[in-house]
């Protein structure tokens, strides 16, 4: 419907619309977010040199014994999160008509507890990636380098493709705007 406006000439005007999609599948994926495969390796790489470098020195050059320590410590650290990253990063994240979740089937959030999502450029969430808060605080999960949940925030990304992680936060976006449409 088009109506004339005085100085400006015409302008647009449309009945409100409301759109309803049904899924036939709910458990339907509409999109996946991976690993990258050559940040995976530059990143279990990296970790992985550094706490071998770390326990090296400790025991080829020792200094006095609480720096032996503390370079042991921090070395079989890095060690640790190099082997938790490969497992984490080995898995992906899927999205659903329902629900976020892992590879393993682990829900990450349900869309109906999804409040807002945040892609900024000033947000505190992952490389490549995009925050979530959700209405329902739930338990602290990290798989480093692919999604992370601290109470009712949740990270998606790290070591992923901006473009996997970009195209679902689109999905997402259009799922939480066909729950809630004036969100």
């Amino acid at each position: 419907m088009l109506a004339h406006g005085a100085a400006a000439g015409y302008v647009i005007r449309e009945p409100e619309r409301s759109i309803t999609v049904k899924f036939e599948d709910e458990n339907e994926v509409l999109a996946v977010v991976r690993a990258s495969m050559g940040r995976r390796i530059l990143g279990l790489v990296s970790l992985g040199f550094l706490g071998v470098l770390l326990i090296y020195v400790a025991f080829a050059n020792p200094p006095s014994i609480g720096w032996q320590f503390f370079l042991i410590l921090v070395g079989g650290a890095s060690l640790w999160c190099t082997q938790v990253m490969r497992k984490s990063t080995s898995s992906w994240v899927e999205l659903t008509p329902k629900e976020l979740r892992d590879g393993d089937g682990t829900v990450i959030a349900r869309i109906e507890d999804i409040q807002t999502m945040d892609r900024g450029f000033f947000a505190f969430k992952p490389s490549n990636g995009f925050l979530l808060k959700t209405n329902v605080v739930q338990s602290r999960v990290w798989r480093p380098g692919l999604w992370w949940r601290m109470g009712r925030r949740i990270g998606i990304g790290g070591m992923t493709p901006g473009s996997q992680t970009k195209y679902m936060s689109e999905i997402l976006s259009a799922l939480i705007n066909m729950r809630d449409p004036h969100h």
